[in-house]
């Protein structure tokens, strides 16, 4: 049995942000608590406050995730009432592009996404340029730690998808579809509507 930690987590549907989570942290190893969710892609809100906020809106199904791995950790961990409820919705996408795709198929790609997404926003991601090709946003851009490739992408929030790869940001600018060499507006590419 895993010993416990002396860490409460209190996961609550944040008050103004339809599907984001807070975390509420207490007890003197709450920062074992922070760092596991920090590793889980919470980020810092306030002191002892972390927030889970993702461009596929599935904030309640990662929140419920989450709870799962501290509480193997032996972290404490209670989910609000109005937070069960969210994770306990049955959902849909309506006119999901990829209809073949299960739930958990969804889910996946999303998670893809969002992990272009924090790349971007971290500054791991550098674009170079992107344009609309008529049904969604392409984009070239290039990974900055050691070694990284320069990548395309294709498409928006949580559909954005790794479509190319290449060894330098040069081969992937000559190589880039005629619609992003024509539109190119050399500049970051368009942000989600989810808040940082």
């Amino acid at each position: 049995m895993t010993p416990a930690i002396d860490a409460h987590v209190r996961l609550d549907a944040h008050p103004t942000h339809p599907s984001a989570v807070q975390a509420h942290l207490t007890g003197s190893q709450a920062h074992v608590a922070s760092m596991a969710l920090e590793a889980a892609g919470w980020s810092a809100a306030a002191t002892g406050v972390l927030v889970l906020a993702r461009i596929d809106h599935e904030e309640p199904y990662w929140a419920a995730d989450t709870a799962q791995h501290l509480t193997a950790e032996g972290i404490t961990v209670e989910i609000t009432p109005r937070l069960q409820e969210a994770i306990d919705e049955e959902w849909t996408w309506v006119n999901y592009p990829m209809p073949w795709l299960t739930r958990s198929g969804i889910r996946e790609v999303s998670s893809e996404a969002q992990k272009i997404h924090d790349d971007i926003r971290n500054g791991h991601l550098l674009i170079h340029a992107h344009a609309h090709d008529g049904h969604t946003t392409v984009a070239v851009g290039t990974y900055l730690h050691q070694g990284g490739k320069s990548v395309y992408l294709h498409g928006e929030d949580h559909l954005r998808q790794i479509a190319g790869t290449f060894d330098s940001p040069a081969s992937a600018t000559r190589k880039r579809p005629a619609r992003l060499r024509e539109d190119s507006r050399g500049r970051d590419a368009p942000w989600t509507g989810t808040p940082d």
